[in-house]
């Protein structure tokens, strides 16, 4: 029968970084919508994997000129390429061994609730009396400290001792009993320093009010995150006006974006993977993170060279604001951007 020690070598042979166990009694009392036992109702065992995402696949973000990479391998290409056979290959290993596994990823657009914790309107119905809406899907974060894997910052990014912030987490679900991992209990790891806060392009990270919840007999506290906001610096666009009501702000999201000094583009990039476009490039909740944790020495994963050696750009869009399409063929970018 498999162990705990062969699962996690196993899932670090495939190409996980970091390979975790939490057993399914540290989810009791988890909101019904997001229990892994309302998906699986024998599961015994929840094998969390973490996939870094790379330091070099933020440098073009860091320097302004190029974006796609980190949208494609950073985070698309984690969720959708590189994870994707790791679970598949663990799961095939479990029910070699007569066990059902299910692979966890990102496939969630078929959720029941949106990224606020809403249940969305018109959306599904349960099956039979007693029984979630349809999808149900795992709190990642949370499931990823459920696994021992590290701790959720004040930002609402996992933060592991490797990476910190620079992660992407994956689950398999299992009727196989493993033995649990540790919650993490080593160096902490979020210091309070609110770099992420200061940093975050959509000041979508509330300073003051935050978040509680008891996992697994752990209190665990995070900022209060405002998802539209986010969802819209993601994309590029500029900081959400909340004296003006939500349908004002759909272009931001859908259409072509409102010019911002974090963004260089005209209008929203097309997607890549499906994930949206990360034009922002975590530049609070990633960035500032990291940088401050490696000032730090926090980190396991270190490097000679620190992130940042140049002065942070912006875009000064008033510069175009009065220019025709013939005028535009004729600037010189390269002197017209601060670097």
């Amino acid at each position: 029968m498999l162990t705990a020690k062969d699962v996690k070598q196993h899932g670090l042979r495939l190409g996980a970084d970091m390979v975790g166990i939490g057993n399914i009694g540290r989810w009791q009392g988890a909101p019904m919508q997001m229990d892994p036992k309302q998906i699986m109702p024998e599961c015994r065992s929840v094998i969390g994997f973490v996939f870094r995402i790379f330091r070099g696949s933020l440098r073009g973000v860091e320097e302004g000129t190029q974006f796609a990479n980190y949208a494609a391998q950073g985070y698309g290409g984690i969720s959708y390429l590189h994870a994707p056979p790791v679970l598949r290959q663990m799961c095939r290993l479990i029910e070699d061994e007569g066990c059902e596994a299910m692979p966890f990823g990102q496939q969630d657009e078929w959720r029941a609730i949106d990224n606020p914790g809403r249940m969305k309107i018109r959306h599904s119905v349960p099956v039979a009396p007693g029984k979630p809406l349809p999808d149900v899907i795992l709190h990642s974060r949370i499931a990823a400290f459920l696994c021992g894997l590290g701790e959720i910052g004040y930002s609402k990014m996992f933060l592991t001792p490797r990476f910190g912030p620079r992660n992407r987490v994956f689950f398999v679900l299992t009727e196989l009993e493993l033995e649990p991992d540790p919650i993490y209990d080593g160096p902490k790891l979020c210091n309070r320093c609110m770099a992420c806060v200061k940093d975050c392009p959509g000041k979508a990270i509330n300073p003051h009010k935050t978040v509680k919840a008891t996992l697994a007999g752990h209190e665990v506290e995070w900022g209060e995150l405002d998802s539209q906001a986010c969802d819209i610096a993601f994309r590029g666009g500029g900081e959400i006006s909340h004296d003006k009501p939500l349908p004002a702000c759909k272009e931001y999201v859908f259409g072509n974006v409102h010019r911002s000094s974090w963004s260089p583009f005209y209008k929203k990039p097309q997607n890549i993977y499906n994930t949206g476009q990360a034009v922002c490039g975590g530049k609070g909740c990633i960035r500032a993170c990291m940088i401050s944790l490696e000032g730090r020495d926090a980190l396991e994963n270190r490097f000679k060279e620190k992130f940042r050696r140049r002065k942070p750009w912006s875009v000064d869009w008033s510069l175009y604001a009065h220019m025709d399409e013939e005028e535009l063929k004729k600037v010189d970018y390269s002197k017209e951007v601060d670097q």
